[in-house]
């Protein structure tokens, strides 16, 4: 009998295909009609496609988020850089803005075939923000449950994220998962999903416990282990999260967003110099477990 698949997520171990969490659906065999793919999004909340970017490329961008970590000192010495051995400060890494990212990283995510792609899937010329967000997550770090609304919310909500993992990324290194069904938390996007974390100064994360969310609201965790060239494309009101790095290396993950041309856009992240969040830790702020008890949430 084989032996049961385990996975870590914030502190909580879920067995994998059992009652919280089970694996993402791909959605490759959909790739070439936009239909199909605009609804299997809002029925599953997320896309699932492999081998999306080209791998070898994907790969030269980690490489060179690695020698960068290299230079902090952040790699174990007498290492291989390509292992990204973690040294024993374990401090993790943000690579964020538009000013300074590698060309190897724009050549994934600004690449035509990306492009081309978000110009099929929204019907019309795309856009992508200037702005990166580029993580190298540390041993025992993960993400909490979060919609991506209350960072970016305020242009139109039919933005996207693209999550691209820059490596293979096993269970145990801790790639992204998703909570089936919460674009539908009807009460939880009216609460928590109106947020701006700017505006409001209230921690983003709705909550640190996975299992939470699914007794209070209902749905299942979905991942996967996955490999250097895929992606998962998502939208404002899909909650997700990651699964925790046990590893001793790096885990290298690219977020990046696109949306038409033609809508409004959150001025906080285009241009040549984007400025980013402004309010938000920059001054007293509201804690999640304050700002839930006001909403009943």
């Amino acid at each position: 009998m084989s032996r049961e698949q385990v996975v870590k997520m914030g502190t909580r171990e879920l067995v994998m295909n059992g009652p919280y969490m089970t694996e993402l659906r791909e959605s490759n065999d959909i790739l070439d009609d936009e239909a199909a793919l605009r609804e299997r999004l809002k029925e599953d909340g997320y896309l699932f496609i492999r081998s999306f970017h080209d791998r070898t490329m994907v790969q030269q961008a980690r490489l060179a988020y690695l020698r960068r970590i290299a230079d902090q000192g952040k790699l174990m010495a007498g290492t291989p850089i390509e292992d990204g051995v973690i040294n024993g400060q374990n401090k993790g890494a943000a690579f964020l803005g538009s000013e300074n990212q590698p060309q190897e990283l724009l050549d994934v995510v600004n690449s035509e075939s990306t492009m081309r792609f978000f110009d099929r899937f929204l019907g019309g010329p795309s856009l992508t923000y200037d702005y990166k967000w580029i993580r190298a997550v540390g041993t025992g770090d993960f993400t909490g449950a979060h919609y991506d609304i209350v960072y970016m919310g305020r242009g139109t909500k039919n933005l996207y994220t693209l999550w691209t993992p820059l490596d293979d990324i096993s269970y145990e290194l801790g790639g992204l998962a998703i909570l089936l069904g919460s674009q539908h938390f009807d009460r939880v996007r009216e609460t928590y999903g109106q947020m701006d974390v700017d505006r409001d100064r209230v921690d983003g994360w709705f909550t640190d416990d996975p299992l939470e969310l699914v007794e209070k609201f209902g749905g299942k965790w979905a991942t996967a282990e996955f490999r250097a060239g895929d992606a998962l494309i998502f939208g404002m009101y899909t909650m997700h999260g990651s699964l925790t790095n046990q590893t001793n290396r790096y885990r290298f993950s690219a977020d990046t967003r696109y949306q038409l041309q033609s809508e409004p856009v959150d001025e906080r992240w285009i241009g040549a110099k984007p400025k980013g969040h402004y309010g938000w830790h920059a001054g007293p702020m509201v804690s999640m477990e304050e700002a839930r008890a006001k909403w009943g949430v």
